[in-house]
C-alpha cells in the first residue's frame, strides 16, 4: 500500500471516529463536563431551559401584539431581549447547530414523524417540562446537573424528583403499551441525499463560525462581543451530545428500565468533574471582582431548595418520558430531525414562559415560597461541598450498580 492510501485511510479513520461513529458515554460525559466548565469561565454555565423560554416569551409576546394585554398576555407587553442577543437563546441556538452538525457528518440526519399518538404525548410533554422545570428552576441542566456543578443544592431536590418522576413515567408508558393501541400509524421517515445532507452540515459549521466572527466584533457592547464564544462552545456542547446520544434521563430510566447503569455512571463522573471546575473559577471570585463576587458565585442557586425542587423533578422526569428526551436531550434530538421533539419545544417554551412570568410577578421564589437559595460553600465550605456531592454521586453509584446485579429496582411490564 502506497505512503498516499495510509494518509487517505487515516484521514478516513479519524473523520469516522470524530463524525460517525457514537462515541463512547464516558468519555462523552467527560467531554461534556470540560465545555461546561470553559463556558463557566468563558462567560457564564448553559442550560436549556434558558432559551426555551426566551423563544416562549416572544410568542407570548406576539399574541400579546396580536390579541391585547388580557389574562396572562399582560405579562407581555414589553418585547423580550432578542433570540440573537438573549445569552440562553444564543446558547440555545447554538447547541442545536451543534447538534445539526454532527448528524449531518454522522449521517444520522432525517425528518422523523411519529406515530399520531407520540404527536399527542409532545404536547402533554411539553406543558409538563414547563411547568417542572419553572418549579425547580431550570430543566435537567440548569436545575440538576448545573445546580450541582455550581455547588447549588437545588440540584439535589431537583435530583431526587426526576429519580421518582422517570419512574411513574416508565410505569404509565408500560401501561400505554399494554392498553392503548389508538395512534399508532402516520409515523414515516424523510431521508436526503448524503450529499446534501453534508453540504448542510458545512453549511451549518460556516454559519455557526461566521456568526462567532460578527459577535465577537462587535465593538459597541462587550456582552454581545462575548457571545461569540459562546455560541461556539455551546455548539460544541450540543454536537458532543448528539455524537454521544447522552441524555440525562436516560441515566435515570435504565436503571429501572433494563437494569443497565452506564450512562448514569457517565452523568456521575461528568456532575462530579463541573463541581471540581466550579469550585476552582468561584473560589477566588471575591479576590478577582470583590464588587460582583455574590453575582458571579450565584449562578443557578435558585430558591428551589424544597418542595418546589422535589416537586418539579418529579413533574419535568415524568415529562421528560412522554418525550423521550430532557431539555438538553430535547434540543439535539431537534438538531438531528426529531419532529416529535419538535412539536415538544413550543408547548414547553409556552408553558415555562407563562409560568416564569408568573412567579417573578408574585416573587414566589424571592419571597422563599418556593424553598431556600443554598449556595453549598457558603454553609460548609468549597472542600466539604465537593465531598458531599461526590459522597451523593458515590451512593448512586452503589445503588445503580447493586440494581444492575440484582434487577431489585427494576420496573415490571
Amino acid at each position: 500500500m502506497s505512503e498516499e492510501s495510509v494518509f487517505k485511510n487515516k484521514i478516513k479513520e479519524i473523520f469516522n471516529l470524530l463524525c460517525e461513529k457514537e462515541w463512547n458515554p464516558y468519555i462523552t460525559g467527560v467531554i461534556v463536563a470540560f465545555f461546561s466548565v470553559m463556558i463557566m469561565a468563558w462567560w457564564r454555565p448553559w442550560g436549556a431551559v434558558g432559551a426555551i423560554r426566551n423563544w416562549g416569551d416572544w410568542m407570548m409576546y406576539g399574541g400579546a401584539s396580536l390579541l391585547g394585554e388580557v389574562g396572562v398576555f399582560e405579562y407581555f407587553d414589553e418585547a423580550p431581549r432578542s433570540i440573537f442577543v438573549n445569552s440562553g437563546s444564543v446558547i440555545g441556538i447554538g447547541f442545536v447547530v451543534g447538534a445539526f452538525i454532527s448528524a449531518c457528518l454522522g449521517k444520522d440526519f432525517a425528518l422523523r414523524v411519529p406515530p399520531h399518538r407520540e404527536m399527542v404525548k409532545a404536547v402533554i410533554a411539553g406543558v409538563l417540562m414547563g411547568i417542572g422545570a419553572t418549579l425547580a428552576g431550570g430543566c435537567n441542566v440548569g436545575g440538576f446537573y448545573n445546580a450541582l456543578g455550581n455547588l447549588a443544592a437545588n440540584g439535589f431536590t431537583m435530583m431526587f424528583g426526576l429519580v421518582f418522576g422517570v419512574i411513574l413515567g416508565l410505569k404509565l408508558l408500560y401501561l400505554e403499551m399494554e392498553h392503548i393501541t389508538w395512534g399508532d400509524g402516520g409515523s414515516k421517515t424523510i431521508t436526503f441525499p448524503p450529499a446534501v445532507i453534508y453540504g448542510l452540515g458545512v453549511l451549518a459549521i460556516v454559519g455557526v463560525v461566521l456568526a462567532s466572527y460578527i459577535y465577537a466584533g462587535n465593538e459597541d457592547s462587550d456582552y454581545v462581543a462575548s457571545l461569540g464564544g459562546v455560541i461556539l462552545i455551546a455548539a460544541c456542547l450540543g454536537y458532543t451530545m448528539q455524537r454521544g446520544r447522552w441524555c440525562m434521563v436516560q441515566g435515570f430510566r435504565e436503571p429501572h428500565m433494563t437494569g443497565d447503569c452506564t450512562l448514569a455512571k457517565s452523568v456521575m463522573l461528568s456532575i462530579v468533574i463541573v463541581a471540581i471546575g466550579a469550585a476552582v473559577l468561584k473560589y477566588a471570585v471575591p479576590v478577582r471582582a470583590e464588587g460582583e463576587a455574590v453575582l458571579a458565585t450565584a449562578n443557578y442557586v435558585r430558591g428551589t431548595f424544597g418542595w418546589a425542587g422535589i416537586l418539579g423533578g418529579f413533574i419535568f422526569g415524568l415529562g421528560a418520558m412522554f418525550a423521550g428526551g430532557c431539555g438538553s436531550g430535547t434540543l439535539w434530538r431537534v438538531g438531528e430531525g426529531q419532529v416529535k421533539l419538535m412539536m415538544v419545544v413550543p408547548f414547553f417554551a409556552i408553558t415555562s414562559s407563562i409560568m416564569t412570568a408568573w412567579f417573578r410577578d408574585e416573587e414566589f421564589e424571592a419571597d422563599g415560597v418556593l424553598g431556600s437559595y443554598v449556595y453549598m460553600p457558603d454553609a460548609f465550605g468549597y472542600g466539604p461541598t465537593l465531598f458531599i456531592i461526590a459522597g451523593a454521586m458515590i451512593a448512586w453509584y452503589v445503588v445503580v450498580t447493586w440494581n444492575e446485579e440484582t434487577n431489585k429496582l427494576i420496573v415490571p411490564m
